[in-house]
């Protein structure tokens, strides 16, 4: 009934305006809407036919993968420190850089194919680094970029090294290895030659079997100073432990000697 109503309103609406017969207008009013619900109708098909075409239709082929980047993957860290033999802090304190900054430099400068004493002079040219950590900063860098092992050189031979501080003055440190009289007190039965000396700073010495001894003297301040031993020219790396093990020996003895000296 209110959808009767509902034409009979629409269908005197027309005739008003028409001035057509109830039954003309209404015949009109009806094609409208069955026109209507055809289109619906036709639309509604038309979605329907889509969506069972996409349904059936292949899938798509999938977008390629992104290729892989050819660069390698990056490595880890190495233990710079580690394969150096001397700690970052150590390294650091005394040079102004770290092991990883050292590495980044040196191999800018190309270091792994110049030869060791080129490395030396730049590293103490260029950053003002001292004599004895220039070299220490120069083999740490060879033995991580495996030019050398440790207690090796660069030529092959091996090599030992031993520092002591002491609580005396450098020119009576100094005194202890340069005057043979007093040097035979704590290094007793040795044989040597003095090659060349600069006081208070460093001294060359040929050891009796032929091999070389290079040693540095470092003021630590007005009655503490250090002596850095490095005993070079070495068949193998038994005899580096063994001389290694000889100068920790004898150093302890010269620290004890010059002790008892100042206390008496």
């Amino acid at each position: 009934m209110p959808k009767q109503k509902d034409l009979k309103r629409v269908v005197r609406n027309r005739m008003r305006k028409t001035g057509e017969s109830y039954t003309a207008a209404r015949v009109h009013v009806l094609g409208k809407r069955d026109g209507g619900a055809k289109k619906l109708m036709a639309a509604k098909t038309r979605k329907t036919a889509r969506a069972a075409s996409a349904a059936n239709a292949p899938a798509p082929a999938a977008p390629p993968a992104k290729a892989r980047s050819k660069r390698p993957a990056k490595k880890a860290k190495s233990d710079y420190a580690a394969l150096a033999g001397v700690s970052d802090e150590t390294i650091a304190a005394k040079t102004g850089c770290t092991w990883e900054k050292w590495v980044h430099h040196l191999d800018y400068f190309g270091a792994a194919q110049k030869p060791h004493r080129e490395i030396v002079d730049h590293v103490h040219g260029k950053f003002g680094v001292p004599g004895w950590w220039a070299q220490s900063v120069t083999v740490g860098y060879e033995r991580i970029r495996g030019l050398r092992a440790i207690g090796q050189r660069r030529s092959g031979s091996y090599e030992t090294t031993k520092c002591k501080t002491m609580a005396v003055p450098l020119a009576q440190l100094y005194a202890a290895f340069a005057d043979a009289k007093a040097r035979k007190t704590w290094l007793p039965g040795v044989e040597l030659v003095v090659r060349k000396a600069n006081t208070d700073k460093s001294m060359r010495i040929t050891w009796e079997d032929g091999t070389s001894v290079e040693v540095g003297f470092f003021a630590k301040g007005p009655a503490k100073s250090m002596v850095a031993v490095a005993h070079t020219k070495l068949a193998d790396k038994a005899r580096a432990d063994a001389l290694k093990r000889f100068w920790s020996e004898r150093l302890d003895a010269l620290a004890a000697q010059l002790a008892d000296a100042a206390t008496g």
